[in-house]
């Protein structure tokens, strides 16, 4: 929030303009998402998948003369080019050298090959990268994720039928409002505390095990089940670093129950609507943005309030760094919601 196309400050006093910048062209976030149809691991058939990846610029590098947006726009441009090109020759007569394309390429080899062509243009600078796809029809998101950018995917988990590891052990079940809750977090990698590996180049290679540049092939790289009904949030630090895990499940049952996915919390009814065919695709795919845009809204409020404990705050005063209040920073959220295809789909 404290930016202008010339400079960027920690806080109001480095900033100057007394109202906050609300310009995404100076963001050093960056991010793509596509839907593509890649042949399967038989290469006789395809499917479509959606990916999606953010990567969050490493702003340090203005010290240096560098903007650090061309890093990770430019990583991120690359990823859904080279996703593209892959969709566009697999449906083509296959030449010599194009076999990686007759098959659904692994998140991983994608933040791969971008970060070649990011260092063969000469692109100044580093960010880190989370790139994931969602397999549909098997049920799966995989995902390689380098740095402090991360997934979280939150579930209905009916505590009725909960194994002990999945019960909510905070509040007894007659007090809870609804069993949203988070079935699963990514994985962060980080040098020391605020210092995230990272993608990175300065004209040469840097290697050794006192860089915070890393490889695309040391991501923390997962693959997970997805089930029906799951929202998958995938975001910078910038979110996570001002709003809590918890704050960020409760806003998301807030707008299902505002969109009309879940009624009082009833998970049975959804399930009964499901049963007679209604997935209500049409409406998420509507509304779906407007839960990120309210994860967005929240991260930045919150991290102009110096009056709470962020998890920024606790996490730096845990490392005997003394802050106080939010972390201003950009933030994107991608936000997808699992509910099946249309009645009217082949598939059901």
């Amino acid at each position: 929030p404290f930016k202008t196309a010339a400079s960027c400050g920690i806080d109001r006093r480095d900033y100057g303009p007394d109202d906050e910048s609300l310009d995404p062209e100076l963001s050093e976030d960056a991010s793509f998402i596509t839907r593509v149809s890649l042949p399967d691991e038989t290469g006789k058939e395809t499917r479509n998948v959606v990916y999606a990846g953010v990567a969050d610029g490493v702003g340090s590098w203005r010290e240096y003369g560098v903007d650090p947006r061309e890093f990770s726009h430019t990583l991120m441009r690359e990823c859904g080019n080279i996703l593209r090109e892959a969709a566009c020759k697999a449906g083509k007569r296959m030449e010599k050298g194009d076999e990686k394309f007759r098959r659904t390429i692994a998140p991983a080899e994608v933040m791969a090959q971008a970060y070649e062509r990011v260092k063969a243009d000469n692109v100044i600078g580093s960010s880190t990268a989370c790139v994931a796809m969602f397999d549909g029809l098997r049920h799966q998101l995989h995902f390689s994720n380098l740095g402090d950018s991360g997934i979280i995917v939150l579930r209905h988990i009916d505590s009725t039928i909960a194994g002990t590891l999945k019960r909510d052990k905070t509040k007894p079940r007659v007090e809870r409002h609804s069993d949203l809750r988070i079935a699963f977090v990514s994985q962060q990698q980080l040098r020391a505390f605020n210092h995230p590996f990272q993608l990175g180049w300065t004209g040469e290679e840097i290697v050794g095990e006192d860089t915070s540049f890393k490889s695309a092939a040391e991501s923390c790289t997962t693959s997970i089940h997805i089930r029906r009904g799951d929202i998958i949030i995938m975001a910078t630090d910038g979110l996570f670093d001002n709003v809590e895990l918890e704050d960020i499940a409760s806003m998301a049952l807030e707008w299902e129950e505002k969109s009309g996915f879940i009624r009082n919390g009833d998970i049975a009814a959804r399930e009964k609507r499901w049963e007679v065919g209604s997935s209500m695709t049409n409406q998420s795919a509507e509304v779906v943005n407007e839960l990120a845009a309210a994860l967005v809204g929240k991260a930045r409020e919150n991290s102009l309030d110096q009056s709470i404990d962020s998890p920024f705050a606790i996490l730096a005063k845990e490392n005997d760094v003394m802050w106080s209040g939010g972390m201003p920073d950009d933030c994107t959220v991608i936000a997808i919601h699992v509910v099946g295809a249309p009645s009217t789909d082949e598939l059901g």
